[in-house]
Order: C-alpha cells, then sequence, then structure tokens
C-alpha cells in the first residue's frame, strides 16, 4: 500500500458544536457543513496541509454508513499529533485550544526524549498531542 491517507474523519455528537470549536476556537479554514440534503450525508471538511483534510462526521452517520454498531467512545485509541516548530508554539496552541473549550489533559512539559508537548481533548473526547521535536524541521 503505498501512504495516501488524505482525510482523517473524526466521529462527532454535535455538528455544530464541534464545527465552532474547529472553526473559530482552532482557526482550521472550512466550507462548513455541507451535504445536508443527503440522509447520514451532513460532513465539514477543514484544510489541514497540501493533501490532508480533517472531516467531522456525526458517530450515528458514521456507525450507519460502516454498519458497525455504536460504542462508547474512547480517547485512548490514538491520538492526533499537531507537531509546531517551537516550544512557545506548543504553548500558543495549547492556549487556543483552551480558550477554544478544549480540556487541557496534560499540560505543556519537557518530555524524556527531549521535546515539548502537552495534550488536549476536543468536545467530543478525541485526543490531540501539541509537539515539538528538536530533531524535526518544518518549512513554512
Amino acid at each position: 500500500m503505498k501512504p495516501r491517507i488524505s482525510v482523517i474523519t473524526l466521529g462527532v455528537d454535535d455538528m455544530e458544536r464541534s464545527l465552532t470549536f474547529y472553526q473559530k476556537g482552532l482557526g482550521l479554514p472550512t466550507e462548513g457543513i455541507v451535504g445536508k440534503e443527503f440522509e447520514h450525508g451532513a460532513v465539514a471538511f477543514f484544510d489541514l496541509q497540501p493533501g490532508l483534510k480533517l472531516a467531522i462526521w456525526s458517530r450515528t452517520d458514521l456507525a450507519h454508513d460502516t454498519k458497525l454498531n455504536m460504542t462508547a467512545p474512547s480517547p485512548t485509541e490514538f491520538t492526533l499529533g499537531h507537531n509546531v516548530a517551537s516550544k512557545e508554539e506548543v504553548d500558543l496552541v495549547m492556549d487556543q485550544a483552551k480558550k477554544a473549550g478544549a480540556i487541557i489533559t496534560v499540560e505543556p512539559h519537557d518530555t524524556f526524549w527531549g521535546g515539548y508537548s502537552g495534550y488536549f481533548q476536543d468536545p467530543d473526547g478525541h485526543l490531540w498531542e501539541v509537539v515539538w521535536n528538536p530533531d524535526w524541521q518544518f518549512i513554512e
């Protein structure tokens, strides 16, 4: 398989609340909720970096589409890693997330491997790590 991941979809309980969090709170660009005219079709896409989008879709619609039973969400199943260029940027993003209504689960701190990171949960409990890795270079 060639690595061609282009969309990361998060199941959410309240589309409007999640749209507000990601669009207004975190400042991610989006055209808003589209597909409302289709049963089980309402979704919002956010532009991340070239070739990658974040989508939010109702958990019930996601269960319907995949033909899986809904289960209780578990925030420790995976994390979304948001890598930034400095320790200061970790602090800025974590503060922005907190102001947007995120729950800070781990305050920014120096890591055992030489980096700097913190964790927050979005309104549906999805876990994000904001991290600076001194070995990774970013070109803006």
